[in-house]
């Protein structure tokens, strides 16, 4: 598509997400401009810590971005330093709609990733975006905290939360547990260990996914918060089902109390209606595809 000569900024451009939704915006025609924890030669890419706002300001400036998606965060619930939740995903998240509005640039959109853990773990049935919040980590509490405090600029910068459930795809880090269980059938591991298996969970593609950011941006979604999900919910037992078809292999699987969760929900399943009747038609291929491209790359 031919460029239109608008600026997109990615923060978090080099985690798991940050690449899909790279080169979903370069294929709409943004120029794609990222921020970064981590030392990079990458064209257009900013090496600045969320915490340090003169830096962050600077950039902010110097791209002047039509659109940011701020995908920056400690998402791994697993993470040893609680703090760390709070000065990245809510701190650092303030700063950073500190450095846009000082800016002078009025953009289009700010899409900024909360989470489907707001809602905790303890409702059956399918969320949707007025399920009351109930998170149970300081992962989600830190989430529902952005949350709140965005809603505080939303009369100066046109905010729209997302709330992803699960979303897997190739590249994402294996301490989570679809690219764990890909990563045993592609070794053809004899023995896999998992927590419980008969839990149910909401799946959407990372490539679904990034269309559907994409979809909210150009929707004008401002003030919005909406759910991002596939609406279909599969157990562990079934996907890992699925990788035996594909691959041909067989595994022992052997159930680790350690990694059974205390009173885990068992089935977490969003509703993804808001986010139809905002960008119109839009579904994640079947758990099934997204599990052969991650077995097949």
């Amino acid at each position: 598509m031919a460029d239109h000569g608008k600026r997109a900024l990615i923060t978090g451009i080099n985690g798991f997400t940050g690449h899909y939704m790279a080169a979903e915006l370069s294929a709409a025609g943004y120029r794609v401009f990222g921020l970064g924890s981590i030392a990079s030669d990458e064209q257009n890419y900013f090496q600045v810590d969320l915490a340090d706002l003169p830096a962050l300001s600077a950039v902010v400036a110097q791209v002047q971005p039509h659109v940011v998606i701020h995908l920056a965060a400690i998402a791994f619930v697993g993470h040893g330093d609680a703090n760390a939740f709070y000065d990245v995903n809510l701190v650092g998240t303030r700063n950073l709609l500190e450095a846009i509005g000082r800016s002078g640039m009025a953009p289009d959109a700010v899409l900024l990733a909360s989470s489907a853990n707001v809602y905790g773990n303890s409702r059956e049935g399918r969320l949707d975006e007025s399920t009351p919040l109930n998170p149970a980590n300081d992962y989600a509490v830190s989430k529902v905290a952005m949350e709140y405090m965005a809603r505080l600029w939303l009369d100066k910068l046109p905010v729209i939360l997302v709330r992803p459930f699960n979303y897997t795809g190739v590249g994402q880090a294996e301490n989570f547990l679809l690219p764990k269980i890909v990563k045993h059938f592609k070794e053809k591991a004899p023995v896999l260990e998992l927590g419980n298996l008969d839990v149910w969970r909401d799946f959407t593609d990372v490539r679904a996914l990034a269309k559907a950011y994409l979809g909210l941006i150009q929707s004008g979604a401002a003030g919005e918060t909406v759910n991002v999900c596939s609406g279909q919910t599969y157990s562990l037992r079934e996907a890992v089902a699925m990788c035996a078809a594909i691959t041909g292999h067989q595994l022992q699987i052997t159930v680790n109390p350690a990694f059974v969760r205390a009173n885990e929900v068992k089935t977490l399943c969003g509703d993804a209606g808001k986010l139809r009747s905002i960008i119109g038609e839009w579904r994640s291929p079947p758990l099934e595809d997204t599990l052969r491209w991650m077995l097949e790359s």
